[in-house]
Parts: structure tokens; C-alpha cells; sequence
């Protein structure tokens, strides 16, 4: 486990190599060894790219799902995907990614598949960088579900969905991984306008059994579809009901707000340690070392070295490969610089 000060870590996804994303859409060409294959390559890729960056935190990118939350839905019976109602012309958004059916009750009989993802990552990574299991939270997973006669609201699915997640989080514990991400975008995307005190409910019986037997962090932040935001983007909405959320870390958007709210990093850090975003997943501006410099300078006036950690804004799917590996070597070269300042 990374003890410095400032870590660099990522969310969780990491984009596709191209000829993955084309092997995607003509999967009928393909068998079952070939995909395997496929998908132990990808995540040899995404290693590379980590590792050769210099990150203290690395992932498996994620490539074995779309999106970072849709695949799931493979694994829980009782869904009729519905792919009819969603909007297929115009500008790119989260009207694009379709809401299912719900036919019958939910079950997940065999795991949501994060524990393979785990374990095909332990085998592959080099000894060195902390590995990292990142899982969306059930009312993030909600979302894309229809509520029906069985399940009257988005909170009845959530409920539902709760002991699956806490099940796979519990067998990640004990896979041996020593990190977890539970990602709730919506929560934050919604704080404005839903009971964040039921929020804090939700996720704190989600991890319940496993607070204290590893490191556990969220990702709060606003959404990205192909470089979109879905929420309303105030973290001021999120306090004071998130400060009690049972983590070790929590994760907050930054870079594509302009360091907007910045300052309330300092109510988190009293109860936890702080990941900021400091690179923008969602331009195409390649920061310089010396902008990654003075971000985490402006970071440090309001989390303590020790306590602080750099990322990305979210995952890094939505953005092209090429500029993410641009983008994490600016971010490692920075973190180093500043912490030799220390």
C-alpha cells in the first residue's frame, strides 16, 4: 500500500484500444477463446499504460464493460434490455443510453462479475502499484431500470439491488483486494434534489461488512456520456449529509469545474482523505506538469499532504487513449515534482 503523500490514482475505466472497440460490434466473428483472448489483452494494455505513467494506484481500465455500470446488467436476472425508447440522432448525452425492463425479480445467482475482473488483474499487474476494484453502488445501478408492479420507484430497485453489491464486496475482501472504489455518481448528481441523509443510508448498509478490511473510497461526481455532464454540479448540495459516508477516501471532481467549491475539500478531510481532480477527462486540453503543479498547490491550501490524493475527474473511458496516457504522465510527473517539495 502507497504511504507517501500525495497518491496519484485513477477512478476506474480507462479507454478502449481501438481495435477492441471494433472486435465489440462484430463479436459473431469471434469464439469464446478469442474473446478471452481479446479481453486479456486490453487489460495487458491498460496495465501498461498505468504502470508506465507512474501511478501509485492502477486499475484493470475496466475492459471488460461498457460503459462503467451497463454491463452489469448482464449479470442480474430479471432484465429485458430496451433498446427502443432511447433517443439514437442528434447530440451525444445520457438520453442516449437506454432504461430496461424489469420482468421478473431481480437476483445476481452468479456474482457481478468484479471478483474475475480482480483476479485476471492480480495475475497480470507487475509488483509495485496498489491494485484497485472499482463496483457501481446499488442507487447508481438503479437508474437504468424501469420501476413496474414488483418495484414501484427507483428506490425499491435500489433496495434490491443493495445485497448483490454488498455480496461482490464482500468477496473482493476476500480475493485479497486491498482498495475499493464504490462509485455513486447519481447520489451526487441528485443531491440537490433528492434525501441525502437517505443516501448516506443506502451506501453506509452497502459496505457495511467490509468498513475497516480495506481501503474503501467513493467517486462523487457529475456524470460523463461522451464527454457530457448529466448532474447539477454543487457540492455544496452534498453537505453535511456526506460527510458521514463510512469511507476511508472520497473522490470529487474538480478540474472541469475550475476548482469551483475547492474549499470544501476541507470539510471532507476532516473525516477522510480527499482524491481531487485535477486533469479534465472532458477536454482536450493536455494539462502541463506546471498546471498539475500549481493545481495541487491550490489543493494542498485545503487538504493536508498526507491526507491528499490526484486523480482524474471521473473515469477515463469517455476520453481518447491518446491523450490520457498525455494526461496521467503530466499528472505522476507533477505529483512527484510537488511532493519533492514537500
Amino acid at each position: 500500500m502507497t504511504n507517501h503523500p500525495i497518491r496519484t490514482t485513477v477512478i476506474g475505466s480507462y479507454p478502449f484500444p481501438g481495435w477492441l472497440e471494433h472486435a465489440t460490434q462484430n463479436l459473431d466473428q469471434f469464439g469464446g477463446a478469442d474473446i478471452e483472448e481479446m479481453i486479456e489483452d486490453a487489460v495487458i494494455v491498460a496495465i501498461h499504460d498505468q504502470v508506465s505513467s507512474g501511478l501509485d494506484v492502477i486499475t484493470d481500465g475496466e475492459q471488460t464493460r461498457i460503459d462503467f455500470n451497463l454491463s452489469f446488467y448482464g449479470f442480474i436476472k430479471g432484465i429485458k434490455e430496451n433498446t427502443e425508447s432511447i433517443r439514437k440522432w442528434g447530440p451525444p448525452a445520457h438520453d442516449q443510453r437506454g432504461k430496461n425492463e424489469i420482468i421478473e425479480e431481480l437476483t445476481a445467482p452468479n456474482g457481478l462479475g468484479v471478483v474475475e475482473e480482480f483476479e485476471r488483474l492480480k495475475r497480470l499487474a507487475p509488483d509495485g502499484p496498489t491494485l484497485k476494484a472499482s463496483i457501481p453502488g446499488p442507487y447508481t445501478l438503479s437508474g437504468r431500470l424501469l420501476p413496474n408492479g414488483m418495484y414501484k420507484d427507483r428506490w425499491a430497485i435500489t433496495e434490491a439491488i443493495l445485497p448483490f453489491v454488498r455480496q461482490e464486496l464482500e468477496d473482493l475482501v476476500a480475493a485479497g483486494c486491498t482498495e475499493i472504489t464504490v462509485d455513486e455518481p447519481s447520489m451526487s448528481c441528485y443531491a440537490y434534489k433528492e434525501d441525502t441523509n437517505r443516501f448516506v443510508d443506502i451506501f453506509n448498509r452497502t459496505v457495511e461488512p467490509i468498513v475497516g478490511k480495506t481501503r474503501l473510497s467513493t467517486h462523487l461526481c457529475f456524470g460523463n456520456f461522451k464527454g457530457h455532464a448529466v448532474g447539477y454540479r454543487k457540492i455544496a448540495n452534498m453537505l453535511p449529509a456526506f460527510l458521514d459516508f463510512k469511507v476511508d477516501e472520497v473522490h470529487l471532481e474538480m478540474a472541469n469545474r475550475q476548482f469551483s467549491e475547492i474549499e470544501l475539500a476541507a470539510e471532507f478531510a476532516k473525516k477522510m482523505d480527499v482524491a481531487i481532480g485535477i486533469v479534465d477527462v472532458k477536454s482536450y486540453y493536455i494539462e502541463t506538469v506546471e498546471d498539475i503543479e500549481a493545481s495541487i498547490k491550490l489543493c494542498l491550501k485545503h487538504v493536508p499532504a498526507d491526507k491528499l490524493s490526484v486523480a482524474p475527474d471521473c473515469g477515463l473511458s469517455q476520453t481518447a487513449r491518446w491523450a490520457a496516457k498525455k494526461k496521467l504522465n503530466s499528472m505522476v510527473a507533477g505529483a512527484k515534482k510537488v511532493r519533492k517539495q514537500l
